[in-house]
């Protein structure tokens, strides 16, 4: 009887473990979907805790530093509506890129779900971090769009943020309906910089919180921290990259 409770657990560890990992299969589609197709960059493998993912890394011609890009919820890292017009345009605005894949689930997963995988994205962050540096960048500038602001944060919250001299949240506080926060962006700790972002027509949770984010990073004391709303942008900034791009460059050329 024992012998058999032992078992039982054993098992129920095992499928508790599966439940809460990112989707790797689903990942591995995504990345031979699209290294065959980048126009601009080179795809770079990186590793992270034993698993390979897929980065696009893309030079400037006299670069002020690299820049990491970390994708919305289910996409990749060059999706046509954010990654790609950032990785590209910052290119040529004398930004080194690296856009990372970021942890995903199935396609049919919500907000809460993502929660349970949070902390996989920390250790892809450090080794975006570790690439860059290698690549002789001084300067580091971390960018996340909507579910990886979130994960941006759970890395940052838990003090393991280094090496990084600003922060870009493209969307942050996106939450599915009936699905608030757990607790707040630690914006008020934040010593560098923090650009926060966001369309005209975003989703209300991010439009409610916009104050309590703007007060937080006040608190920060950081005076090069901005906020900003991109007119006439959803989201998912749908065909609106070039407005994202141009409202993150002049920012950016300052610090």
């Amino acid at each position: 009887m024992r012998f058999k409770l032992i078992c039982l657990l054993c098992f129920l560890s095992q499928f508790s473990v599966a439940v809460n990992a990112s989707d790797i299969e689903r990942e591995k589609r995504l990345a031979s979907e699209i290294v065959d197709s980048i126009m601009d960059g080179d795809a770079e493998f990186l590793n992270a805790d034993g698993h390979e993912f897929l980065a696009i890394y893309t030079e400037a011609d006299e670069p002020r530093g690299g820049v990491v890009i970390m994708h919305g919820r289910g996409y990749h890292p060059d999706w046509s509506d954010v990654a790609n017009p950032l990785r590209v345009g910052l290119a040529e605005n004398g930004w080194n890129t690296l856009s990372i894949q970021m942890p995903v689930l199935d396609k049919e997963a919500r907000f809460y779900d993502y929660l349970e995988i949070m902390e996989e994205a920390g250790p892809r962050i450090e080794a975006a971090i570790d690439f860059v540096q290698d690549q002789g960048n001084e300067k580091i500038v971390l960018i996340a769009h909507s579910c990886s602001v979130h994960m941006a944060m759970d890395w940052i919250d838990r003090g393991l943020m280094h090496d990084v001299d600003a922060f870009v949240g493209i969307g942050m506080g996106a939450v599915d309906y009936q699905q608030p926060m757990k607790r707040p962006f630690p914006l008020d700790k934040m010593q560098v910089p923090v650009l926060d972002v966001y369309g005209e027509d975003e989703f209300p949770a991010v439009l409610r919180s916009a104050p309590e984010r703007l007060a937080m990073m006040r608190k920060a004391g950081n005076p090069k921290s901005k906020q900003m709303t991109v007119p006439n942008a959803n989201h998912y900034f749908t065909d609106q990259g070039e407005a994202l791009l141009e409202a993150i460059t002049p920012w950016l050329q300052d610090l």
